[in-house]
């Protein structure tokens, strides 16, 4: 009997919407909660086996199951759970997947099941306050040092600051929206709730690092045709590779690359606050294309897995420790060239050309 209960589970797996994780999209979902009736991934499992009182999980293959339970998980399933918790969440709120890090699957977690946010709109967190200040652990720049610091992010302006003092008059910096990304990077800060903050200053990219012990996060709002092409958008790529000169004559040496849309950056570490460079990359109607490998000449690289980067000005060389690696940096190459270029970033472009 308890085989045919846990066949029956099994079989539950096959219905549309059952075949992926129900929080995180994840496949093949191998647990599920059988007190809201969904079947999720073993990484939020483990954040559902934390709010006890709201999930109760079980494994699909493992665990016995009572014939309620069975019944219970065959009268719900993942679509129906969608329709009944995420009715209302608003159009500019982060949908994550299962390569986000642990903190945004959470607060999704969070907000659906215990807080009921997309349920009852009235429970929903300020997202659209439109005004939020409060203090942020922000690294230092050259002494590696994280401090308090004053951060305002205010939607009437259209700027995040902050200030070295809570009393200071004038900011030590001022990011507009429209030039700025946040991505959570809790590995590379070292934090569960570690947040990488990118903006443009004088036309280069400037990072800093910052974290707060509250892993919610929210910001201002504006109209939601306004505020959704504008939601932080996570980097394409990252990763160490070896690069060469312009002149490519140059060793090569290893840097860190960030691809951030159609912007391949570099840095010695990677918590630079400045890129030592930027590239470019348009469409492959615009005279961009990625090779794989080096032209036969090339020295000086110790890594022995060659792309190759053409512009309209000029053909930049990198190369990769591994072949996986040079295989998802190619991937990430070619959604960018394979992607017409919009109006906006011919400016991004030209910008680019003039560049000293």
């Amino acid at each position: 009997m308890a085989k045919e209960r846990r066949r029956a589970v099994l079989e539950l797996l096959q219905r549309p919407g059952n075949a992926r994780c129900a929080d995180c999209g994840a496949p093949d979902p191998d647990w599920a909660s059988y007190t809201l009736g969904v079947f999720i991934c073993l990484s939020c499992s483990g954040i559902h086996r934390n709010i006890p009182q709201v999930s109760k999980v079980k494994s699909v293959r493992l665990d016995a199951w009572e014939e309620a339970q069975v019944e219970f998980m065959a009268s719900h399933g993942n679509d129906a759970a969608r329709d009944a918790y995420e009715s209302k969440v608003p159009p500019f709120y982060y949908r994550p997947t299962s390569s986000d890090c642990q903190l945004l699957r959470e607060q999704w977690i969070r907000a659906k099941y215990e807080r009921l946010e997309f349920t009852h709109p009235e429970k929903q967190e300020p997202y659209s306050a439109g005004y939020r200040e409060g203090s942020l652990w922000k690294r230092g720049r050259d002494n590696g040092q994280f401090l308090s610091r004053k951060f305002v992010l205010t939607e009437r302006e259209g700027s995040l600051k902050y200030f070295n003092r809570n009393d200071a008059k004038e900011p030590k910096a001022v990011m507009k929206i429209e030039h700025l990304n946040a991505t959570f990077q809790p590995a590379k800060i070292g934090h569960p709730h570690g947040l990488q903050i990118t903006y443009l200053k004088d036309n280069s990219t400037r990072n800093i690092f910052v974290y707060h012990e509250d892993g919610k996060v929210a910001f201002p709002g504006a109209s939601d045709a306004d505020l959704v092409p504008k939601l932080s958008r996570n980097y394409l790529k990252e990763g160490y590779m070896e690069k060469t000169g312009p002149k490519q004559t140059e060793g090569f040496r290893k840097r860190w690359f960030t691809m951030d849309d159609r912007r391949l950056m570099y840095f010695k570490d990677p918590l630079d606050a400045f890129a030592r460079g930027e590239v470019f990359i348009g469409s492959r109607e615009s005279g961009y294309t990625v090779l794989d490998g080096l032209p036969p000449s090339t020295q000086g690289h110790h890594w022995p897995h060659g792309i190759t980067i053409v512009t309209p000005e000029r053909r930049f060389l990198l190369a990769c420790e591994t072949e996986s690696e040079q295989r998802a940096w190619m991937e990430a190459f070619r959604k960018v060239v394979d992607r017409p270029m919009l109006p906006q970033e011919y400016a991004v472009e030209a910008h680019f050309k003039h560049k000293p």
